[in-house]
């Protein structure tokens, strides 16, 4: 059989890590050091830097195996890049998409080209919309919240693709919990918002932060509390009573 002139050229393999492929492997000071998280965040993760190192160790050797990991290792502690002084909203996602090119280090964001929106993000824009009149975006890119303050964080940083959940078990309670602490420790804590009951597990290790709490957005379970549950207004209403600015909650929409 004759070749055809103009075969598509085979897709690119996923890349294979090493341990040191991944920033924290090094230790959190090192992080910082090199601007994958804050300065102020050093002392909270120095504690888990053993916890941090066996991550390292664990992901390569999936990797290794065929696993492709996500999202790149250079974005996994993108949320840690705002500082820990500037954080006024703290929103706890369950863990990165795992669709590859979807997860981009902040929870229930993606990168501004992604089509369609992620689900639950879409009808987190329902709500926004209902709650404060926001016209919704037409991207997923919700890095204006995170300039202003609000930490979108994962409590599990990394995926495989196409197995949502699948690295729950293998070592980033200890690095959350760490994370956690220290926001509760702020003298003035932020508000933090916890959809559904994965993230409202944490809800002791956020004891001195004013909570906001209802279902979670995805398709499943919008319809049981979170439509309806004006989490956006309610945000801003708490930061008032702190005395701090509210979120403009609005994105851009190009």
């Amino acid at each position: 059989m004759q070749q055809a002139l103009f075969d598509a050229p085979p897709p690119p393999k996923p890349p294979v890590y090493v341990p040191e492929d991944f920033p924290f492997f090094h230790g959190s000071q090192s992080m910082s050091e090199t601007g994958f998280i804050a300065s102020d965040w050093v002392s909270a993760l120095s504690t888990v830097d053993k916890n941090l190192r066996e991550l390292s160790i664990e992901l390569a050797a999936r990797s290794a195996q065929g696993e492709v990991i996500l999202p790149e290792p250079k974005v996994m502690f993108r949320a840690l890049t705002l500082p820990l002084a500037k954080v006024k909203v703290l929103i706890i996602g369950q863990d990165p998409y795992p669709t590859p090119g979807h997860a981009n280090g902040l929870a229930f964001a993606a990168n501004k080209n992604v089509r369609p929106l992620p689900r639950s993000l879409n009808n987190i824009y329902k709500e926004l919309h209902t709650d404060l009149g926001i016209t919704p975006a037409p991207h997923p890119d919700l890095s204006a919240w995170q300039d202003q303050g609000v930490l979108l964080l994962n409590q599990v940083l990394t995926v495989a693709a196409g197995h949502a959940a699948a690295h729950q078990k293998i070592g980033w309670s200890p690095v959350l919990e760490a994370i956690l602490t220290a926001i509760n420790e702020r003298a003035t804590p932020p508000v933090s918002i916890l959809w559904g009951n994965h993230a409202q597990k944490h809800s002791a290790l956020l004891s001195n932060t004013p909570q906001i709490r209802t279902a979670h957005p995805s398709p499943l379970s919008a319809s049981r509390g979170f439509f309806g549950s004006k989490p956006f207004s309610e945000t801003n209403r708490l930061l008032s009573l702190q005395g701090q600015e509210p979120i403009n909650w609005s994105l851009p929409l190009t």
